[in-house]
C-alpha cells in the first residue's frame, strides 16, 4: 500500500473532525421538527426580475430558513449604490442566512492567465458574499468545455481546486465544487469525490444537485458511502419522466414531488448519516417564472416539506 503524504493524511484527520462537527452543528439548525434547512436558491424566482431585497422579503414571507442569491445580483445592487450593510441587516431582520451563493468564475480552466483572473473574479465573489455573512460560494466547472478528463486531470482539478479554497481561506467563505451533469470535466459524483480528495483540503466539498445528479448519470445510492463533511448545500428539485435523460435541461426542473425523482429515499439517507443541513430549492422552471414569485417559493417549499416528512414518515 502507498504511504499518504502528509497532506493527505492531514485532510483524512481533518475530514473526520469536520464530520463529526457536521453531524453535530450544522450550519443553521433546523427548525422545530424539521430534519433540514430550507433555503431558497433564487434561480426560483429570477424570471420576475426583482431586485435584491424584494428577492430576500419573498424568501422570508415565504418560510425558508436562508437564502442563497447570486453574485450577479449583489453586483447589480451595489452597481446600482446600493450599500450591503444594508442587505446584511435585512437578511438579520428578516431572519435569514446565506448559506451560499452562485457564482461562475473560471478557476478550473487549462488556459492559466484565463485561471489566474478565474481566481482573482472569485476572490472579488466571495468578498461580495462575506460581506452579507454568507458562508459558502458555488464552485462548478465554468469555462472548462467538453474534453472528457482523465485520472491525471482529475487530479489536476484537484490541485485548482485547492488553490480556489486556499483564495477563499481569509473571507470566511467555502467554495463548494459544483458538479454540472452536462458537463463533461465534472458530470458525475465520482468524479467530484475524486476531486475533493485530491485537493488534500480539509474544507473541500461536493455542491450536490437533485437535477445534475441525475443528468450526469450518477446514482443516487452515493449518499451512504460519506460522511456529511462531503458535501454543504444540496441543492433540492425534481424532473419528469420525459423528455429522456440525453435531452432533459435545466428548464424541465419543477418542484419536488411533482416529477420522478428518487427524492424520499435520497431524504431518508442523508438522515442516515447525520445530515441535517441545508437543502436548498433550486428551479428554473419558465412557467413558475411567469407566476407571482411569492406563490411559488411558497409553492416550492410546501412540497418540498411534504416530501422531507413523507421520508420521514417511512423511516424504517
Amino acid at each position: 500500500m502507498r504511504e499518504l503524504s502528509p497532506s493527505r493524511r492531514q485532510w483524512l484527520a481533518g475530514s473526520l473532525a469536520a464530520g463529526l462537527a457536521a453531524a453535530a452543528a450544522p450550519a443553521q439548525t433546523p427548525a422545530k421538527n424539521e430534519p433540514f434547512v430550507y433555503c431558497l436558491n433564487t434561480a426560483t424566482i429570477r424570471g420576475q426580475n426583482l431586485p435584491l431585497p424584494e428577492q430576500i422579503d419573498v424568501a422570508a414571507r415565504a418560510g425558508f430558513n436562508a437564502i442563497e442569491p447570486w453574485v450577479r445580483d449583489l453586483e447589480s445592487y451595489t452597481q446600482g449604490g446600493g450599500n450591503l450593510k444594508d442587505i446584511s441587516k435585512r437578511l438579520k431582520d428578516r431572519g435569514l442566512t446565506v448559506e451560499s451563493a452562485i457564482a461562475f468564475a473560471e478557476w478550473a480552466v487549462d488556459d492559466e492567465t484565463r485561471r489566474r483572473k478565474g481566481l482573482e473574479q472569485a476572490r472579488r465573489d466571495m468578498n461580495l458574499v462575506a460581506q452579507i455573512g454568507g458562508k459558502r460560494i458555488a464552485a462548478p466547472p465554468a469555462g472548462t468545455g467538453d474534453r472528457a478528463q482523465s485520472s491525471a486531470d482529475l487530479a489536476r482539478l484537484g490541485e485548482r481546486y485547492r488553490a480556489l479554497l486556499d483564495t477563499g481561506s481569509g473571507l470566511g467563505v467555502i467554495p463548494q465544487l459544483e458538479l454540472w451533469g452536462f458537463s463533461k470535466t465534472i458530470s458525475r459524483i465520482s468524479e467530484a469525490l475524486h476531486v475533493t480528495v485530491e485537493s488534500g483540503h480539509p474544507q473541500a466539498c461536493v455542491l450536490a444537485d437533485v437535477y445534475h445528479l441525475y443528468k450526469g448519470g450518477s446514482d443516487f445510492g452515493w449518499v451512504r458511502l460519506v460522511s456529511p463533511a462531503a458535501f454543504g448545500v444540496v441543492h433540492v428539485n425534481d424532473y419528469p419522466a420525459k423528455p429522456p435523460r440525453a435531452e432533459i435541461t435545466d428548464a424541465h426542473r419543477v418542484y419536488p414531488g411533482d416529477g420522478v425523482a428518487p427524492l424520499a429515499g435520497f431524504f431518508r439517507d442523508l438522515m442516515a448519516i447525520g445530515h441535517h443541513g441545508v437543502l436548498s430549492l433550486e428551479v428554473f422552471n419558465r412557467e413558475y417564472w411567469r407566476q407571482d414569485a411569492f406563490v411559488v417559493a411558497r409553492t416550492g417549499l410546501d412540497k418540498l416539506r411534504a416530501v422531507v416528512r413523507g421520508a420521514v414518515a417511512e423511516k424504517p
